[in-house]
């Protein structure tokens, strides 16, 4: 099916260009979004009649979404979750959770608008990008912790995660010592 893009659309192309997608991906998203018109005469009339207003609300969206990414870029929001010793989670926190917590942070954001291609299922800084516009992304850092201290302690750089490193050797050792033993007892 042939499409007019009313606004830009990534890996599918700029506003105003017709462009060739499948039958589904139109009728499912970019239609019913508001993302693109069939490509009809009628519709390829009218788009050139609104075009001027078309891309003065794009160019004002963008510039809202300019503005508010320069505010969001690069805070940090900390989230508290439940996890074991190593650091795994006992769920997972989605789009949906950095959503509401980057809105309870005086942002207006959608769960759609945050770009997580798999849950976060650690505790530690992950960086997540969100999408404000076609054309603005900005970076947030969310703080997965256990407790807000760890959450102070993770924001200043330190290690959360005290592993404690067994030496084989010395693991060897104490075997061979306690194998000796046993066959002296023996004897």
């Amino acid at each position: 099916m042939e499409v007019i893009l009313l606004e830009r659309v990534a890996k599918l192309g700029q506003m105003g260009e017709v462009v060739r997608v499948k039958d589904g991906y139109a009728r499912n998203f970019l239609l019913p979004n508001g993302k693109a018109l069939r490509a009809t005469k009628a519709n390829r009339e009218h788009f050139v009649a609104q075009r001027a207003q078309l891309e003065a609300r794009n160019l004002e969206a963008k510039k809202e979404a300019a503005a508010v990414g320069d505010k969001l870029n690069g805070q940090s929001f900390v989230i508290i979750r439940q996890a074991g010793e190593m650091g795994q989670l006992y769920g997972s926190v989605a789009a949906r959770d950095i959503a509401e917590i980057v809105t309870n942070g005086g942002f207006s954001v959608g769960k759609q608008q945050i770009v997580l291609h798999v849950p976060i299922k650690t505790i530690g800084l992950h960086n997540v990008t969100v999408h404000l516009h076609p054309e603005v992304d900005v970076k947030v850092v969310v703080n997965v912790a256990r407790s807000p201290e760890e959450a102070e302690r993770q924001a200043r750089g330190e290690e959360v995660l005290a592993r404690e490193e067994t030496n084989l050797d010395d693991l060897g050792l104490e075997v061979g010592a306690a194998l000796a033993d046993a066959q002296g007892e023996d004897l």
